[in-house]
């Protein structure tokens, strides 16, 4: 049972560094990524849809990205969203596609976008210790209805504080590639 906790702690703290990842990818470097768009929500016949399920979203060149609508009457609809997004790109519509330029970053923004990875990343640590503590007291209850001794509950809980150590250690490290990413000129 105690070791099923350590398997959950563990899996429950891949899950928190996976979504950091994944949040990360949507701040936008001075390259284009597709994933930028993840969030960018198109009001189409009614419907407010992800844009991934409207149209295709393609990488021509680093510092642009083209999306191709699958139905030419959601061409609008798209630019709409664009402009009302808060990614501060400006859409290009030739009729049949949509580009979107990537600008360089200058240094004021960058550092701004710092502080949005550090806020993310803190979030995310903090989830990973909120697991620990989680984990934490399911021993402490586990040692209480004598299901473990005292000494296998200081026995989980060094394993615990040890998968801690290493996640945060993971998050840190993806936390310093999107910087390395976002400074780079």
């Amino acid at each position: 049972m105690s070791e099923q906790t350590v398997k959950d702690a563990e899996h429950r703290m891949e899950q928190a560094v996976e979504s950091l990842r994944h949040e990360l990818t949507t701040i936008r470097t001075g390259r284009a990524n597709p994933a930028l768009l993840d969030r960018l929500l198109v009001e189409y016949y009614g419907q407010t849809m992800p844009i991934n399920q409207v149209a295709s979203v393609s990488v021509p060149e680093s510092r642009s990205l083209m999306i191709t609508p699958w139905d030419k009457k959601a061409l609008v609809a798209i630019e709409k969203a664009i402009q009302k997004s808060d990614l501060g790109l400006t859409p290009n519509n030739d009729g049949v596609n949509i580009r979107l330029n990537i600008p360089p970053l200058n240094e004021q923004r960058r550092k701004d976008l710092i502080k949005q990875v550090h806020k993310m990343v803190e979030e995310h640590r903090v989830a990973i210790r909120n697991v620990r503590r989680d984990a934490n007291e399911h021993l402490k209850k586990a040692e209480k209805s004598h299901d473990i001794s005292e000494d296998e509950n200081r026995r989980f809980q060094d394993r615990i504080q040890k998968l801690t150590d290493k996640f945060i250690a993971s998050v840190d490290k993806v936390q310093e590639s999107k910087e390395e990413e976002l400074m780079e000129v």
